[in-house]
C-alpha cells in the first residue's frame, strides 16, 4: 500500500480531533461560549433595568414639571386677579376722593361767593348811606345832587373793583 502525503494529512487530521476531545477542549469552548453569553444576557438585562428607571425617573420630572407649570399658571392667575382688585380699589378710592375734594371746592367757592355778595351789599349800604349823609349835609341843590350822584358812583365802581381784585 501506498502511503501518500493525503494519508498522513487525514491521521493527523484525526489525532488532533482526537486530541482536541481528549482535553475537552470543545467543552471549555462551550463553556466559555456559555459565559460570555450569560454576561452579554446580564449587560442586557442590567440596561433594560437602567432603561426602566430612567423611564420612571423621565416620568416623575415630568410630572413635576407638569405640576409645577400648573402651580405657576395658578399664580400668575392668582396675581392676575389681585392686581385688577387692586387697580379697581385704587380707581375707586381715588375716584371718591375726587368728589370729596370737589365738593369741599364747590363749597369753598359758595362760601366766598356769599361773603363777597355780602361785601358788596355792606360796602353798597355803607356808600349809600353815606350818600345820603352828603346830601342831606349839603343842600338840595340840583346841580350839587348831579356831581354828589356822579361821585358817589365813581366812589362806588371803584369800591367794587378793589372787592373784585
Amino acid at each position: 500500500m501506498i502511503i501518500d502525503s493525503t494519508f498522513w494529512v487525514a491521521i493527523s487530521f484525526v489525532i488532533f480531533f482526537g486530541g482536541l476531545i481528549y482535553l475537552k477542549v470543545p467543552q471549555k469552548i462551550n463553556v466559555i461560549l456559555d459565559k460570555l453569553i450569560s454576561d452579554i444576557k446580564n449587560e442586557i438585562d442590567e440596561s433594560e433595568k437602567l432603561r426602566s428607571e430612567a423611564k420612571k425617573l423621565l416620568d416623575e420630572a415630568q410630572k413635576k414639571l407638569d405640576t409645577a407649570q400648573s402651580v405657576s399658571n395658578e399664580i400668575l392667575d392668582q396675581a392676575k386677579k389681585d392686581c385688577d382688585n387692586l387697580i379697581i380699589n385704587l380707581n375707586d378710592k381715588f375716584h371718591k376722593s375726587s368728589e370729596i375734594k370737589k365738593n369741599l371746592t364747590e363749597n369753598k367757592i359758595s362760601q366766598m361767593k356769599d361773603n363777597a355778595i355780602n361785601e358788596i351789599k355792606d360796602v353798597s349800604i355803607k356808600i349809600a348811606i353815606d350818600s345820603v349823609k352828603k346830601i342831606i349835609k349839603t343842600s338840595v341843590d340840583k346841580s350839587k345832587l348831579d356831581t354828589l350822584f356822579q361821585k358817589n358812583l365813581d366812589e362806588t365802581k371803584e369800591e367794587l373793583k378793589k372787592i373784585n381784585s
